[in-house]
């Protein structure tokens, strides 16, 4: 499939999204704790700590930074899938409690590869064992645009030149590892649990929902309906979707 499926797309939104995000950003004290379970993560960030070291005295001194966010390099991904669980639900354990101590609240997101590799019903699994408490919801953008990775209708593309090739139909759905069949991302997330979470009962934000106007409130409006901890897939196809996405 050639790149016309971008163009056939509705206008991205113009409005002050990534502005709004920023004020709100600022006003709220909570933090986003990124688990990273391979070193290229931070390539596309700066000015933001990264931790190798995952002991609450760090993980307590790092949530009371300022900053809004910071990496713990896991580096899961190499290892095999019960070490990779036991060492996210480390993590995320030492991070409930050094949440407790400095009574700073986070949002957790596990960054894992846009090509869909990695350990990922295994370490959402101890992530949420670890932090001792449900998850509201559990969504999934497997997004990278300097890469080519975008997620349209709920199907992920990886560009290869000029075409969008769906993600199971490239080398890396043949991973010895981490191999999938199914580039529709309800349906990747069936197949990646084992059949525990059904396809149909993945929700997803679309990309016409996030690209009309006043598509922030719709996006909150879906969000607060979900029930609690659905999975939720975002398509996006620019920055500006996942900032109105972000803003909602």
């Amino acid at each position: 499939m050639n790149r016309s499926i971008l163009d056939s797309l509705p206008a991205p939104a113009k409005g002050d999204d990534f502005a709004q995000v920023r004020q709100l950003v600022g006003a709220s004290r909570a933090k986003i704790v990124v688990l990273d379970d391979d070193p290229t993560g931070t390539q596309t960030v700066h000015g933001l700590d990264v931790l190798a070291d995952w002991s609450v005295s760090s993980l307590a001194a790092a949530l009371a930074d300022p900053r809004p966010c910071f990496f713990v390099l896991t580096n899961t991904r190499s290892l095999p899938e019960t070490e990779a669980a036991a060492r996210v639900g480390e993590v995320a354990s030492n991070l409930s409690a050094a949440g407790a101590a400095t009574g700073i609240d986070f949002t957790v997101a596990s960054r894992s590869d846009s090509t869909l590799r990695g350990h990922f019903a295994a370490e959402l699994g101890a992530l949420e064992r670890g932090l001792g408490r449900p998850t509201d919801a559990k969504i999934v953008i497997p997004a990278f645009f300097e890469g080519g990775r975008y997620t349209v209708d709920n199907v992920h593309y990886v560009a290869d030149g000029a075409s969008l090739v769906p993600a199971a139909q490239t080398e890396f759905a043949r991973d010895a590892t981490f191999g999938y069949h199914h580039s529709n991302l309800a349906e990747w997330i069936e197949e990646k649990s084992g059949g525990a979470v059904p396809a149909e009962g993945v929700a997803a934000i679309d990309i016409a929902t996030l690209r009309r106007p006043n598509g922030a409130r719709e996006v909150r409006r879906q969000l607060l309906a979900l029930p609690k901890g659905a999975f939720l897939v975002v398509n996006a196809a620019a920055y500006s979707d996942l900032e109105v996405f972000v803003h909602g």
